[in-house]
């Protein structure tokens, strides 16, 4: 089993909205049985709300599913439960590498899975409000991070 941990700032626009797409892409391939996701922030503003409007908007036009899904805090044992822990931006990246815990566990930025780079990082429609260009973001790194495990991990 491959764990999947996506991460932003406050769990509730870009990493459920990950989460949510990633899920989407496992489902469609059928690899539920070998890829566990899940999605966290670094920061506690959110804890226990649902995605964002704009995020549920944006999956609802997708007719992506994000049932269930509540924000969440990083926590220190994340290190030891997921493999890959998936980060937004470098602010989260940076948040990600300052921990001792993170031995063995990958940490990666989600746009280094996307060939034809436009940004570095993902920006954050919370302030930007942009949720449009958010999911063709979050999209286009959720197929390369996908075709990257299956290679990786022998998974088909």
């Amino acid at each position: 089993m491959v764990r999947v941990l996506f991460v932003c700032l406050g769990n509730i626009c870009r990493s459920p909205m990950a989460e949510a797409v990633f899920r989407d892409l496992v489902k469609s391939e059928q690899l539920e049985e070998k890829i566990q996701i899940d999605s966290c922030g670094t920061g506690d503003w959110h804890l226990g709300e649902p995605p964002h409007s704009g995020t549920k908007s944006i999956l609802d036009q997708q007719g992506i599913s994000y049932d269930g899904m509540q924000s969440r805090l990083l926590r220190s044992d994340d290190y030891k439960q997921f493999d890959y822990m998936v980060a937004m931006d470098q602010n989260n990246f940076s948040a990600l590498t300052r921990s001792n815990n993170h031995e063995g566990t990958v940490i990666v930025k989600l746009m280094e899975f996307v060939e034809d780079i436009e940004e570095d990082d993902i920006p954050d429609p919370y302030y930007t409000g942009d949720f449009d260009q958010t999911y063709r973001l979050v999209s286009e790194g959720c197929h390369g991070l996908l075709q990257f495990l299956k290679e990786k991990h022998y998974l088909d």
